[in-house]
């Protein structure tokens, strides 16, 4: 740990347990240098680091300040281990999806972040310039595993991390589901048993349907995210296939588990020999100027198969994923050809220039301090008015809210009830088909702060205050 992240984290715990209340002023760089020992440099970088997190902010002339504490709610942990041979959730999905899809819905559930703080200008210029050139549409340098270029500068980004990769391990899909089907398919037969978490991105519900697999599912840890006992005893009690897992900006839930247990994972995968799907098209949706590593860091045995895509940084438009592939690399791109064949050809070519001329990074900066902006509104706004018995967990990264209900407000109704009011959210039984947890709601919080937001929130606040004088109502009588 570097000696700015030190003195970052102990200012931190003074934070948080309260010896620095918020608008408290913080000693000066000087003063905290002189205390700490640290040099001025150092204490400046982790006064940085604290503000890029919200934890402090600056006054022109006046130093350094405590924010108004967010504190991150943590889900309890939810259930035992839980066994499910058949899933039934894809005419679920499709019909939530095609539900929202009208223009005139606030958009509060979608998956992909406002679409103004995407599709980056100077890749739409690059776009037209490429466009005009005929051997831009050109297939066959595209057929999986994809644009050589694109994959050098993919594999590059990976070594930054310190994860030894060449272009021949990556793949080129269309998105990151795609690259996770394609991965799940390369890997398991019908009635293989895979492992998932208990509240995951419904993609991987309906991956397991269609490829008749058999799910166990392990529970969220209430303070970690990820319940390493529960995943050591169904490894060691059932014969699990692979695991399909998000450890970074968890969808829907929104944390990121810590180095220490991916390392504890990675032991366990290497132990039993049992492959990783990582999920991890959130990667680069974090706060801070530290970038989450990924289970891909920690496997030295070749077992993790990591998906990632441009679609959530740039726009849905550019459905550009890939998968670090590994030995299933040439299983993967016979499965390509006889599905999705390959990406747009036009568009890789686009995203090789635009990340060879660090336009990527540059827009990544912009939409991270957005993000981070818009979500501290959305979860301010919805803290003060949120009925008693709503809990939410805040995260720092990615730009979902997860809100738990109080006890018997059933989240598909809520759901509904906004959706006749032209409010879109997303219910917890796409991402838990359990009965028992049917009372939580994703809320999309990219979006610039304006009246119809104000509006949608709530009404949020409405619906789910007449469920709550409906059940009481019902209780008494």
């Amino acid at each position: 740990m570097y000696k700015s992240e030190q003195l970052a984290h102990n200012l931190r715990l003074l934070i948080d347990n309260g010896t620095w209340p918020a608008h408290s002023k913080l000693p000066s760089l000087r003063q905290q240098a002189q205390s700490s020992g640290y040099s001025l440099m150092t204490v400046m970088n982790a006064y940085q680091e604290l503000e890029a997190q919200g934890l402090i902010y600056a006054k022109e002339k006046s130093g350094y300040f405590v924010a108004e504490h967010l504190s991150t709610q943590v889900p309890q942990t939810y259930s035992v281990v839980s066994l499910n041979p058949k899933i039934e959730i894809n005419s679920q999905v499709f019909k939530y999806l095609k539900s929202t899809q009208h223009q005139q819905i606030v958009p509060l559930g979608s998956a992909f972040p406002d679409h103004q703080l995407l599709c980056p200008s100077k890749l739409i210029q690059i776009m037209g310039q490429l466009a005009r050139n005929r051997k831009n549409y050109e297939q066959s340098s595209n057929l999986p595993p994809g644009n050589f270029a694109l994959r050098q500068l993919i594999a590059q980004r990976y070594c930054m991390q310190g994860i030894t990769t060449d272009a021949d391990d990556i793949v080129i899909t269309s998105g990151c589901l795609d690259a996770l089907n394609l991965s799940l398919q390369a890997i398991t037969q019908p009635g293989d048993y895979i492992l998932l978490q208990q509240t995951i991105f419904y993609g991987a519900w309906q991956a397991a349907e269609r490829l008749g697999l058999k799910v166990i599912t392990i529970p969220e840890h209430p303070q970690h995210g990820f319940d390493l006992e529960a995943f050591e005893q169904v490894i060691q009690s059932y014969p699990i296939k692979v695991c399909w897992f998000m450890l970074n900006a968890h969808n829907p839930i929104g944390f990121t588990v810590s180095d220490e247990i991916k390392y504890k994972i990675a032991k366990l995968l290497h132990q039993h020999q049992i492959h990783l799907i990582e999920d991890d098209v959130y990667e680069e949706l974090f706060y801070g100027s530290k970038k989450p590593l990924p289970m891909k860091y920690f496997d030295q045995q070749n077992l993790v198969l990591h998906c990632s895509s441009f679609s959530k940084t740039l726009g849905a438009g550019f459905r550009v994923g890939w998968v670090y592939a590994g030995k299933f690399s040439e299983h993967i791109q016979h499965l390509q050809l006889m599905s999705t064949i390959s990406a747009n050809s036009l568009i890789q070519n686009a995203l090789v220039e635009f990340l060879s001329h660090h336009h990527y990074e540059k827009h990544l900066r912009g939409l991270r301090r957005s993000l981070e902006k818009h979500k501290k509104q959305f979860y301010l706004y919805l803290k003060q008015h949120l009925p008693v018995g709503c809990e939410i967990f805040n995260y720092a990264s990615g730009y979902f809210l997860w809100i738990k209900l109080p006890d018997h407000v059933n989240s598909i109704e809520i759901y509904e009830d906004l959706l006749e009011q032209h409010i879109g959210v997303t219910p917890s039984p796409l991402f838990n088909i359990l009965q028992s947890q049917q009372h939580f709601l994703r809320i999309n919080c990219s979006f610039e702060w304006h009246s119809d937001i104000a509006h949608a929130l709530d009404q949020l606040s409405q619906s789910i205050q007449n469920h709550l004088k409906l059940r009481q109502i019902t209780h008494s009588a």
